[in-house]
């Protein structure tokens, strides 16, 4: 049976179970929309969380990045995965236990303003439509292959389906469906991971293929392999980086602290009924990631040593493009892989330099690996299923996110705060409808690649939130004026330091121009500590918060007893 029949039995198959789950989980109040009526288990919100957390930058990208950038796309994994520890540490207990829905809704209470209500809101919403361009971006390039239709109806495809769960079930139907997308993401990661592994090092587990030996060349290491392929190449060695420390720490740095303002993973923490579920799940969470990121490495490499033996051939004298795998026909029809024959020789060949004839688009690794090595169609079309997942499991909970931060944030809290809980509950679905309109044209016109977008979702809410959740739990006496101008002052800065270089002159983004020598995937960092610094400055020169305000801040630091959400 080919690739396309099981790709529509598997998808097809995962599409109905997420459907089903959100017609048995519909929503029927405002707490079951917004946090699922906080009753969900801890294992199983730690399933949802990972799912929420491992999106299609985890999921599609992440080792494409690793397998290009080799040693430099560390980055990633060092901050995505301490992001998330310092979440769990840090955070989430004292916002569970300050029980609130949102983000907006911390910041709006904790800084006694409607204003700063209103600018979280706005910094949340521009946060996730961002992240949520690099998701539906995702979901078109996996449905572009594997269900032969161009990326602009793959992305209309994924809005219908995350439409219908997230707007019919709210919280509820997405918990409960994203714990069923993690078993399909985990699973369909690490099963070509353990075929591969075996196939290349004669290791099951891949973690420990990665630093294995070779079973066609007994005596040399992956690693070493791939290092060797490089310098003949014309690619910097593997195990080298070309980042500047400085650009390194940057981007880590914005990755991890991002991690710990992105909006759609605070929220489920309220989704718990207990403090103490909070941080049990917030474990199970980082079990459930730790999987698949310990895992990317690996797959990294052993699709970059099978992508240039495939397309070099064995002697490195390149293969005849009439004689081509089909792997590269399929993803020729795609654009996302070309060749351009430069010698005349018909012959196809793969290189860092001016020898180069090939261009590969980085997010097409993980879902083309399984076809280089070819693998069984099944686990190709699990692949496929797994990617698609990844990316509406994500897409999911930052469209809830917008259409809360409108609901809840802006409307019930703040401009039409008599609305019955019909009404707000109405205002929320009709958010979500229109957040993923807006989402399908980010995800058909997306600012980059997909992790790089993702990036750039995490700097912004680094240079926005984080210093306001910091400072709103640990120090007391921050005002309102201190944390408005800071997050003001922070997201305006890192915005326009990525548009600049991304969009208005792209040219120009060479380490020789970047402030600092910060790339725009780091700049969220700088934008952070400006924020701090503006928010303290600002705070020494107007008034004291007040004394209920700073009473409060002293119970939220002690995380004990339930914090039943509520919308009050």
């Amino acid at each position: 049976m080919s690739i396309q029949f099981w790709t529509f039995l598997i998808v097809g198959i995962s599409f109905a179970l997420y459907i089903g789950i959100a017609i048995w989980a519909r929503a029927g109040s405002t707490k079951e929309f917004y946090v699922a009526g906080g009753g969900v288990h801890p294992v199983a919100n730690g399933m949802a969380t990972a799912a929420d957390w491992m999106s299609a930058a985890s999921f599609i990208s992440m080792a494409g990045l690793i397998s290009f950038m080799g040693y430099d796309g560390a980055v990633y994994l060092m901050g995505w995965t301490g992001g998330y520890v310092l979440l769990a540490l840090c955070l989430a207990p004292y916002l569970r236990k300050f029980g609130k829905f949102t983000v907006p809704d911390f910041i709006g209470d904790r800084y006694y303003s409607q204003t700063a209500r209103t600018v979280a809101v706005i910094c949340a919403i521009f946060v996730s439509f961002t992240y949520v361009a690099g998701q539906m971006r995702g979901v078109g390039v996996v449905f572009s292959r594997f269900l032969e239709v161009d990326i602009t109806t793959g992305v209309v495809i994924g809005m219908a389906v995350v439409f219908f769960y997230a707007v019919l079930g709210g919280m509820k139907g997405i918990t409960y469906t994203q714990v069923a997308q993690f078993c399909v993401l985990i699973f369909a990661y690490t099963v070509p991971a353990v075929f591969i592994s075996m196939m290349m090092t004669g290791h099951v587990i891949p973690q420990l293929g990665f630093g294995a030996e070779l079973v066609s060349d007994p005596g040399v290491y992956l690693l070493d392999k791939l290092d060797g392929l490089s310098a003949e190449l014309g690619f910097t060695a593997y195990t080298d980086g070309t980042k500047s420390v400085a650009d390194v720490f940057f981007i880590t740095a914005a990755l991890m602290v991002g991690t710990a303002g992105l909006p759609h993973v605070i929220v489920r923490f309220f989704t718990v009924p207990k403090v103490r579920d909070a941080r049990k799940s917030a474990g199970w969470a980082l079990l459930f990631i730790a999987i698949l990121y310990t895992t990317a490495p690996a797959v990294a490499s052993f699709a970059r040593v099978n992508m240039i033996n495939t397309i070099n051939g064995p002697e490195m004298a390149g293969t005849p493009h009439a004689e081509a795998p089909s792997w590269i026909k399929n993803w020729e029809q795609t654009g996302l892989i070309s060749w351009d024959d430069k010698n005349s020789d018909g012959r196809m060949f793969y290189s860092g330099d001016e020898r180069n004839e090939m261009k590969v688009d980085r997010d097409i690794m993980v879902l083309a690996n399984p076809e280089i090595a070819n693998l069984p169609a099944w686990v190709i079309a699990l692949v496929a299923a797994g990617g698609i997942a990844a990316a509406l499991s994500t897409s999911a909970g930052l469209l809830l996110v917008i259409s809360t931060s409108i609901s809840h944030d802006l409307l019930k809290r703040n401009l039409m705060p008599n609305i019955t809980d019909k009404q707000e509950l109405l205002y929320a679905r009709a958010a979500a409808a229109i957040g993923i309109c807006v989402a399908g044209y980010l995800g058909i016109h997306p600012p980059g690649f997909v992790a790089q977008v993702v990036a750039f979702a995490f700097g912004l809410a680094a240079s926005s939130f984080f210093p306001a959740i910091i400072l709103g739990i640990f120090y007391k006496k921050m005002n309102k004026e201190g944390a408005i101008a800071g997050m003001l002052s922070g997201i305006l800065f890192t915005a326009a330091y990525i548009v600049y270089f991304k969009f208005i002159n792209p040219a120009a983004s060479v380490p020789e121009n970047w402030l600092f020598g910060i790339s725009p995937e780091g700049i969220g960092t700088l934008g952070m500590l400006i924020n701090f610094a503006v928010a303290l400055v600002v705070n020494k020169m107007t008034a004291e918060v007040p004394e209920d305000v700073q009473e409060m801040v002293e119970s939220i630091r002690f995380p004990k007893g339930a914090g039943t959400a509520s919308v009050h």
